[in-house]
């Protein structure tokens, strides 16, 4: 019952924060949101014996965000935000390895720890800024039908797979997982994606709509698989303990986070 509850108030706040927030607003709840994800984060990478530098990690990785929810806008505004783009990656890129020098010790795990420290800028900070970039430039239902896509291919995994999951899709990493349960996330996330589209996307072709509807489904399942291996690593069942009967920010976004960024490509540039 837990799971239930806390799952429809999760639906209903991600509704009205992407239908209803105002420009500002959303952009202040993606941020918390990656500051969230960032020190679940964090957590887990100590876990697995690679501290990083919270603060200077973490303002990077807000930065990266920004600087990719600056571009949002087109034509000449683009140019001169494209331009704060370099300025704040460039900026946290030196910031960040400064103070990851300045806590460094020559053992054989420094690469990793850098690595560690470096990584959280492009699997946290560049998704979540292309999604505040994706609601603003072509409004609150084409980044709804990412969002829906993704949870409809999510719920038919779960149930498709208990109902005929056989074989495993990725034992090592995730023993719940089977092909079956993928192939109904395929299938009723690609419909999601062809048949709400017609409405939301309706530039789009159809052919199209189905061919990006399969790249999201197969790349939220690498998402999910993705984060399941970095618990695995850390000995931890969720990220956090945040959402009760969900886990934390990082297992309820964990498919967006590989989804969207080629949902922004498609949209800005085919």
């Amino acid at each position: 019952m837990t799971r239930v509850v806390s799952g429809a108030g999760l639906i209903i706040i991600a509704v009205a924060a992407v239908w209803f927030a105002p420009g500002w607003l959303f952009a202040l709840i993606a941020a918390a949101v990656l500051v969230l994800a960032f020190g679940e984060y964090a957590t887990l990478a100590a876990a697995c014996g690679l501290p990083i530098p919270y603060a200077a990690s973490g303002t990077a990785t807000l930065l990266a965000g920004v600087g990719v929810a600056s571009t949002r806008w087109a034509g000449d505004r683009l140019v001169a935000n494209a331009a704060l783009l370099d300025v704040l990656l460039m900026t946290a890129f030196v910031v960040l390895a400064a103070s990851t020098l300045a806590e460094a010790r020559p053992d054989r795990e420094a690469l990793g720890r850098a690595a560690a420290a470096v990584f959280p800028l492009f699997y946290l900070g560049l998704p979540i800024g292309a999604m505040v970039v994706v609601r603003d430039a072509h409004g609150p239902a084409a980044l709804f039908l990412l969002m829906l896509t993704v949870m409809v291919s999510d719920t038919a995994q779960y149930y498709t797979g208990r109902a005929f999951g056989r074989q495993l899709l990725a034992p090592a990493i995730s023993p719940k997982k089977t092909i079956e349960g993928a192939t109904g996330g395929f299938v009723f996330g690609t419909l999601t994606m062809v048949i709400l589209g017609a409405w939301w996307l309706p530039e789009m072709p159809p052919s199209l709509r189905a061919a990006l509807g399969l790249t999201i489904v197969a790349l939220g399942i690498v998402g999910d698989l993705f984060e399941s291996m970095l618990k695995r690593a850390a000995g931890v069942k969720d990220s956090s303990a945040l959402i009760p009967g969900h886990g934390g920010v990082l297992d309820r976004i964990d498919a967006l986070l590989f989804a969207a960024p080629v949902f922004y490509v498609v949209l800005r540039w085919v």
